[in-house]
């Protein structure tokens, strides 16, 4: 007879989830116990470096994410990095151990109270199962609720007394289910879009991660060239979802009313595909659209769909509307955009630290031309997009909710689900302190990431911030004091700190032949968002 515990293997292994992220409690080593040979443990140092590596792994790899997380401790632990998750739809079943059912009303210690409550709102879903013999039931229809639309975490708790539980072989058919949908636009509806596109005087295309997560890019490359429409990207990207030398291009929506209304003043016709409308951040007051222009918004994401304060949304697969609205979208016979003009080579400075930019020059004529760049400087994006051009669906990863902490670990995660392209992670040194026990699991693993630590000694986007809101007397904006090749030598990593162009040419280049994770500490200037 089947247990619970061989059940759910059955489960994961039909499911092609044989990786579980984690860091191990009492509470979870029944579940470990006896751990199959054709399953790999992925361990953390910190759980939100476990979803931080496994966020990056569900990204990168386009497929669900296993977490086992040590109960309520733990999973409070990865709520910052879960926030991130939440707004990126990285399907990631997530998993807590739970006390022996006899004791969670006792509040025992290592008891889940209200266990469910726990991470919401930002999971899908959150369940305890109610008997032992529903846990691989659950753990399915986690599975299931993770990848669908919109994909997105999802959590179990699981009591420890439940893995060695009888029964029946029945629990063994949910090892073979599949669950699709099968959803696209009625012809009706398909027909109003294409009319309203083929009628418009002078559209305009907004792309967001989605697109990149529906490995819709050539579709959208497609669109913008029928329409010879200029193609934006939504504010704070997590991904890129448009090749950022194509003519069409025209860079990064700011977070901001006013700022996004006048980049999009003239247009008649506002198309947001696979994005919120819109995430902002900077409180810019304006007026939600510029005279005259209406908005359509393409989204697989029901709630995205309903908060959006202005325009008609169209709920469904990015990839089939975008197919589909291909096939009835007309040739334009308006002139194509003019490309934006190359970004000017930087100079060196004469002394003092490198200019982030000249990093970013060096890394696009020296990264192979499919680099995955995972990234958490928030004061140098501006400079990135400008300055490295990415073409590949999957290039480049943010943190979706600007949550800090997700940069160096996901970068960690990108590289075990693509083995096959090298992964560059750029970390501003603010943000690496939150996670930096993932250069263990680096070595541990011998996951070859190169990682670049931005260094200019403070929070770049906080002061930035500061002056905006008139608050520059605040303390704690600088971080001072810092050795990341100390720290990284210390967990086994190979560093060096690289102080000209020519020193970084030649690290780099050393980097992208290492058979482990390598970091390059590289002091650098501060500069603006």
């Amino acid at each position: 007879m089947a247990t619970v515990h061989s059940a759910t293997y059955e489960l994961l292994r039909n499911q092609g989830i044989t990786k579980v992220f984690g860091n191990p409690g009492s509470n979870e080593l029944p579940f470990l116990k006896g751990f199959p040979e054709d399953f790999q443990y992925i361990l953390g140092l910190h759980e939100g470096v476990v979803m931080g590596i496994a966020d990056g792994y569900a990204l990168a790899g386009s497929r669900p994410a296993f977490v086992n997380l040590h109960a309520a401790a733990g999973t409070g632990n990865a709520m910052g990095a879960l926030t991130n998750s939440w707004y990126s739809h990285s399907p990631l079943v997530v998993t807590a151990g739970q006390q022996a059912r006899s004791l969670v009303g006792v509040e025992a210690m290592l008891s889940n109270v209200d266990a469910t409550q726990l991470p919401r709102p930002l999971v899908k879903w959150s369940y305890e199962p109610t008997w032992p013999g529903d846990v691989p039931r659950a753990l399915s229809q986690a599975i299931h609720m993770a990848t669908q639309p919109a994909p997105g975490p999802v959590y179990v708790s699981i009591p420890h007394d439940d893995w060695e539980r009888e029964i029946d072989d029945d629990a063994l058919l949910l090892a073979d289910r599949q669950v699709a949908t099968a959803g696209r636009p009625s012809t009706a509806q398909l027909s109003n879009l294409a009319d309203r596109l083929n009628n418009a005087s002078n559209p305009v295309l907004v792309l967001g991660p989605d697109v990149d997560a529906y490995q819709a890019n050539a579709m959208a490359v497609e669109l913008a060239e029928k329409l010879a429409a200029p193609v934006w990207v939504a504010p704070s990207a997590p991904r890129c979802p448009f090749p950022t030398r194509h003519r069409c291009f025209r860079g990064v929506l700011p977070a901001a009313v006013a700022g996004i209304t006048a980049r999009l003043e003239g247009h008649d016709l506002i198309v947001v595909i696979g994005a919120p409308v819109f995430r902002y951040h900077q409180h810019a007051p304006g007026n939600y659209l510029p005279k005259g222009a209406k908005l359509i918004h393409l989204t697989c994401d029901l709630q995205e769909a309903s908060r959006a304060p202005m325009g008609d949304a169209l709920i469904g697969d990015i990839s089939e509307m975008l197919n589909l609205l291909l096939l009835n979208i007309q040739q334009t016979d308006r002139a194509m955009p003019e490309p934006l003009p190359l970004p000017i080579p930087h100079a060196d400075s004469q002394e003092g630290p490198l200019a982030p930019e000249v990093v970013f020059d060096e890394l696009n004529a020296l990264a192979p031309e499919d680099a995955i760049y995972v990234k958490e400087s928030t004061s140098t994006v501006t400079a990135f997009w400008q300055r490295v051009e990415m073409r590949h669906q999957g290039s480049y990863y943010f943190p979706a909710a600007g949550g800090l902490g997700f940069g160096l670990p996901a970068a960690v995660g990108a590289q075990l689900a693509q083995p096959d392209r090298q992964v560059i992670g750029i970390i501003g040194d603010g943000s690496a302190n939150y996670s930096i026990t993932a250069l263990w699991t680096a070595v541990q693993y011998q996951i070859p990431v190169i990682f670049i630590i931005l260094k200019n000694g403070t929070y770049g986007a906080l002061r930035w911030f500061s002056r905006i809101l008139d608050a520059e007397d605040s303390p704690g904006l600088d971080v001072p004091g810092l050795d990341f090749c100390a720290i990284a030598k210390g967990y086994g990593v190979d560093a060096v700190t690289v102080n000209t162009r020519e020193e970084f040419r030649t690290e780099f280049n050393k980097a992208l032949k290492a058979q482990g994770p390598v970091l390059l500490e590289v002091p650098t200037t501060t500069i603006e968002p």
